[in-house]
């Protein structure tokens, strides 16, 4: 299905709007003006909740400021929508994190993808079954009030795991690619509970060598039937899918990603290096036009949260009830049903330098990929540096920034400029591990389950390397 094919352009500005561009064109002389070399542009997204910076800088004509008439149009999934950029049917897209290193490192489809944008910060979750949920239960620590103690960790699944593997039943959970922030997400809440997710080596890439639970792909608009169904016992996806089994009385979720890793990198806005190198302006004016979106998205705490919801709602953009889309994007999450709880944090578009792309994000999804064996090799910590370092682009991000800053619309203070683009170690994971971006062999070593140094994966079981 395509959407909005004819491109907004300029002279759909609102007066008000037209009054404040040219008010701030006289009180900006000084800012530099940028000349996209590309005007017309398609761009793609899976309907998630979180593609919604591409949404709202069409919607609020921010595209438009920067001299882009943009098409934007829903991918049937993560696959299609990542060829379309590679071939260049699409200019750009929502993407997985791990999509443009996958890529660019040559695992599954190989081409140079860059991205110059992080979409957001948190937004999945974890969601069982109804019957899994009965089993676990009672290994849940409950509250004063008798409701459960949040998060739960996979502790509590395991011995279900272990009744099901016992009994000779396989442990389905459904994820939504395998370089995808899902995957790592559970393998990491699974593994952090004793329970293998599995290996993937060069000749099996199914993921489930030596796997305790079986992970396989579902497309996240998928995920409530397939549970209903009983294909999968559980599953981890962005919204609104999670609460969408609350709402139909199917499933529980039982952590969110914010609770595996607090404030993790989600989405990113890919692009081939090709057009970037090819159109700089066109893209430091995407960029610009993105950022925009993030900082409405988050403004004045969230207080334009219900009209994003009205714009995601609609079967153009994620095609969800707004009740559903509501329950997250608006900072509470729902459980259990009626089990209401406060999330503010769980989506975050721009605050805490959400959009900045650090490059100790893409070392972390370059160290899951060697932790499962994708990345069949040890590589040592310049190489990591090295290829998230021609994914990850925040020379153009900064570029972008400074724009937006010299003509008004946005303030110095929200802006990282003296970081060396990774972060400083971070703790908040649900095992109390620490991370750091500039340490992936002595992280990956800290894990208790996952490939070290010289490990690969040959016949089915992990050996050291020369061996």
């Amino acid at each position: 299905m395509r959407l909005n094919t004819v491109p907004r352009r300029h002279s759909r500005l609102g007066w008000a709007t037209a009054l404040l561009v040219a008010a701030m064109a006289l009180n900006t002389s000084h800012a530099e003006t940028l000349e996209p070399e590309k005007e017309e542009l398609k761009f793609g997204f899976i309907k998630l909740t979180d593609m919604a910076p591409i949404a709202i800088a069409y919607e609020k004509g921010y595209f438009e400021d920067e001299g882009l008439y943009v098409t934007v149009e829903p991918q049937a999934n993560w696959k299609v929508l990542l060829d379309g950029v590679i071939t260049g049917e699409l200019d750009g897209a929502h993407m997985l994190a791990g999509q443009p290193l996958a890529a660019t490192i040559g695992f599954g489809t190989k081409a140079h993808i860059v991205t110059p944008f992080s979409m957001d910060l948190n937004g999945n979750g974890i969601t069982v079954s109804n019957e899994i949920w009965k089993l676990m239960k009672p290994n849940v620590p409950a509250d004063a009030d008798g409701r459960p103690i949040h998060p739960v960790p996979a502790e509590a699944l395991k011995p279900v795991v272990e009744q099901f593997k016992a009994e000779g039943k396989p442990f389905n959970m459904g994820m939504v690619f395998p370089v995808s922030t899902h995957n790592y997400e559970l393998r990491y809440w699974l593994a952090a509970g004793g329970i293998h997710p599995g290996f993937y080596s060069p000749t099996d890439i199914s993921g489930q060598i030596m796997a305790d639970a079986l992970l396989s792909v579902t497309p996240p608009p998928q995920m409530p039937a397939t549970l209903e169904a009983g294909t999968i016992y559980g599953y981890c996806v962005g919204e609104p899918w999670n609460q969408q089994a609350v709402l139909k009385g199917i499933g529980v979720p039982v952590i969110t990603d914010y609770e595996i890793w607090k404030n993790n990198p989600e989405k990113v806005f890919g692009m081939t290096a090709e057009f970037t190198e090819k159109y700089p302006n066109t893209t430091i004016a995407v960029t610009k036009a993105l950022i925009r979106a993030a900082m409405w998205l988050d403004e004045n705490d969230n207080a334009n949260r219900m009209d994003a919801v009205k714009i995601l709602a609609r079967p153009e953009y994620v095609g969800a009830d707004q009740e559903v889309i509501a329950n997250s994007m608006t900072g509470t999450f729902e459980y259990e049903k009626g089990d209401i709880r406060e999330v503010p944090d769980f989506n975050v578009f721009f605050r805490y330098f959400a959009t900045y792309p650090y490059y100790s994000d893409a070392v972390w999804y370059l160290s899951q990929m060697r932790r499962w064996g994708q990345i069949a090799e040890h590589k040592d910590d310049t190489w990591y540096d090295a290829i998230a370092k021609s994914v990850y682009r925040p020379d153009i991000y900064l570029k972008a920034a400074k724009m937006l800053v010299d003509e008004g619309l946005a303030a110095s203070i929200d802006f990282p400029w003296d970081t060396d683009g990774y972060r400083a170690p971070q703790s908040e994971f649900i095992d109390n591990l620490t991370f750091d971006g500039r340490k992936p062999t002595a992280y990956l070593a800290s894990l208790p389950i996952g490939l070290k140094a010289n490990d690969q994966v040959e016949d089915g079981k992990v050996v050291a390397a020369g061996k």
